[in-house]
């Protein structure tokens, strides 16, 4: 029994609630059945999600170990079946089910409803992927259709003004969630193409439950964001919520901080990549001007080589090659020439008739000139002619005496 003049603290109470919600038998044990919504998986592996119908809801959690035991995957909008119990996490003071395991229960009704859309506009051909446009790679003005309170849109700036700050952002206004919002959304993508000088639009927000994410599964929206005639970006929620502006946009990005990354280049990336191409032009300019200077050279050898001035200076060293070779070719003639000659010389001399005149004998010749060679071809009284190694001599015959043979 609690009495007036003790207060409890706060812990104390709630420890009293858990209590007494714990102890009931009912609570120890329930099987609920409603629609998943505000799915957050941490990275601990604990699921925390809300539970809802079309009158209330409740928050829920599953931790790791039960989660394990999941034989499909959780999404916003699933109808389940979930079986555990209900307590109170004290720090907080808020009542919530404990879940121990999940079925599939069907679809929710939002999902129902998505599902019946998506095919209905992809049936259509919204969703060709043949029919998006490409996203410029240097914007110069970028359109942004978001609430200009949320997180989304500092984030998108942020990211936006760090890597490519020359770009200039237009902001329209818009509701993001809520029966308003769809309208206000399209009016922001008509802005964007009445204006037409935005190169990119992006449109999105933050995540939040398939309720907060529904005016974004809008048919008028999906379709004008379709027909948009600057390449839309839609950025949606976290990188596990689809809605159909993503599906009718040019390029889906996963978050808000995502897009803004793909729809502007990193200047320094791009600084590095000037840097990277300057060298490699200065690399490229040097060895085009190394392969002119070497082309250069090779018409100058060959001007020089077809110059008449060179090809006379070429012809007279051959020919004075040549003179050189022929003037010790005639050497070598002469010098064979003056040996035969010399060799000859010798052998004249040797059986020349002077040289044995020179020796002490004489020539005899008749009137007539005609030698003698035997002493009967002379008579007696005939004059003949005598020649001497140094002179000459007249003489008479006066006899004639032959030597017996032997």
């Amino acid at each position: 029994m609690i009495y007036e003049e003790k207060a409890l603290t706060v812990a104390a109470l709630n420890q009293y609630i858990k209590a007494l919600i714990e102890r009931d038998e009912i609570l120890s044990y329930v099987t609920v059945c409603g629609e998943i919504s505000n799915l957050k998986i941490h990275t601990s592996g604990h699921i925390y999600f809300t539970l809802k119908d079309e009158e209330s809801e409740i928050s829920g959690v599953m931790f790791r170990g039960q989660t394990s035991r999941l034989t499909f995957a959780l999404k916003n909008g699933m109808k389940v079946k979930v079986y555990g119990r209900v307590s109170v996490y004290e720090k907080s003071g808020k009542y919530q089910l404990y879940a121990t395991t999940m079925v599939d229960d069907g679809m929710g009704r939002l999902r129902i409803e998505y599902e019946m859309l998506y095919r209905r506009l992809e049936s259509e051909g919204l969703f060709d992927p043949n029919k998006k446009k490409p996203i410029p790679k240097f914007p110069k003005k970028i359109g942004i259709v978001t609430s200009p309170t949320g997180a989304a849109i500092q984030d998108m700036l942020n990211v936006t003004g760090r890597r490519y700050p020359s770009a200039e952002i237009v902001i329209y206004p818009s509701l993001v969630q809520g029966s308003e919002a769809p309208a206000e959304l399209c009016r922001g993508i008509a802005y964007f193409n009445a204006d037409a000088t935005c190169d990119v639009i992006i449109i999105g927000r933050g995540g939040g439950s398939i309720e907060d994410l529904w005016a974004f599964n809008d048919e008028a929206l999906a379709r004008i964001v379709a027909a948009s005639e600057i390449p839309v970006i839609s950025a949606v929620g976290h990188e596990i919520d689809f809605t159909l502006c993503d599906y009718a946009a040019d390029l889906r990005a996963p978050t808000p901080s995502a897009a803004a990354e793909i729809v502007v280049p990193d200047r320094h990336e791009l600084l590095l990549r000037v840097d990277e191409l300057c060298g490699r032009l200065d690399g490229a300019i040097d060895r085009f001007i190394e392969m002119r200077k070497m082309r250069l050279e090779s018409y100058k050898q060959k001007i020089n080589y077809l110059s008449p001035k060179v090809r006379l200076e070429r012809i007279r060293a051959e020919l004075s090659h040549r003179e050189a070779i022929m003037e010790k070719c005639i050497d070598e003639i002469l010098k064979n020439a003056s040996a035969r000659l010399s060799a000859a010389v010798g052998r004249l001399e040797a059986i020349n008739p002077l040289a044995v005149l020179n020796r002490g004998y004489s020539m005899v010749e008749d009137q007539e000139g005609n030698v003698v060679g035997s002493v009967s071809e002379i008579k007696i009284g005939e004059r003949l002619k005598l020649t001497f190694g140094d002179g000459f001599a007249d003489a008479e015959v006066t006899s004639v005496e032959y030597k017996e043979q032997l």
